[in-house]
């Protein structure tokens, strides 16, 4: 049997708007597969983890009083962090976390909560307190030699600025900044995002990128994915885009 094993990052800090979402539709995903989950968990005052021992890791979204306490946990292991990034290990990160593996983030005071920098996008807030980018979104994105739409909800006051690899480019909604024409930061191994809802569950093509890459990365091989019934979620996604976006762009 083969077998994932992922490490949930600050699961206490980080975790609005039902982020836990995404590895619960993992988990769901590949069982149906016969593909053994294991989740570990890691906050402040655990273990040391070992980043290199995972297929994929996982951060969802915080506001900015829990990025700033744990930001200092996070830097100690930056070392590592990178090293699993240059091995491809793969990265999820969401809203918050998506943030904090970049520079820096700079708050409405003016105050610098330092990022891993292990990718060159930085953000600032937006210092009208009243303005964020907040609604639903839409984002053509190429992964996986498909292109696809992928549906979500943002909600943050972040402004991201230096992004020159993005998930997709926006079709509905803000962005990384506001009425910006991209979203997100996109690697083959990463995918960072401003996207909840949970991401997943809106978008099983996504999902299963994630899981194919993950696969074929630990076993040296390509992985064709047993095709499960989407049929309930295809339905409720052409419900949304409809809702979202005029047909001619669909």
């Amino acid at each position: 049997m083969k077998e994932i094993r992922i490490l949930y990052l600050y699961p206490d800090m980080l975790e609005l708007y039902g982020d836990y979402g995404n590895l619960q539709v993992l988990k769901y995903r590949m069982e149906k597969r016969d593909i053994q989950v294991i989740i570990d968990r890691y906050s402040i005052g655990d273990p040391k983890p070992d980043f290199l021992s995972y297929d994929l890791i996982f951060a969802g979204g915080g506001a900015d009083n829990e990025q700033s306490i744990l930001a200092k946990d996070l830097l100690q292991y930056e070392e590592e962090i990178k090293e699993a990034v240059r091995q491809k290990v793969f990265f999820l990160l969401i809203c918050g976390a998506y943030q904090l593996f970049g520079k820096y983030y700079k708050g409405v005071e003016g105050n610098i909560i330092p990022g891993l920098a292990i990718f060159d996008y930085y953000t600032e807030a937006s210092t009208d307190r009243t303005k964020r980018c907040i609604g639903n979104i839409v984002i053509e994105v190429n992964i996986g030699e498909k292109q696809t739409k992928v549906i979500g909800f943002e909600n943050h006051g972040g402004q991201t600025h230096g992004i020159t690899t993005p998930f997709g480019k926006v079709l509905f909604g803000n962005g990384n900044q506001f009425k910006d024409t991209q979203e997100g930061f996109f690697l083959p191994h990463v995918i960072a995002t401003y996207l909840h809802g949970p991401l997943l569950a809106k978008n099983p093509e996504i999902a299963d990128y994630v899981i194919s890459t993950c696969l074929t990365r630990k076993y040296e091989e390509k992985m064709d994915l047993l095709k499960l019934d989407d049929e309930l979620e295809e339905k409720c996604r052409k419900q949304l885009l409809v809702r979202f976006i005029p047909v001619e762009k669909q």
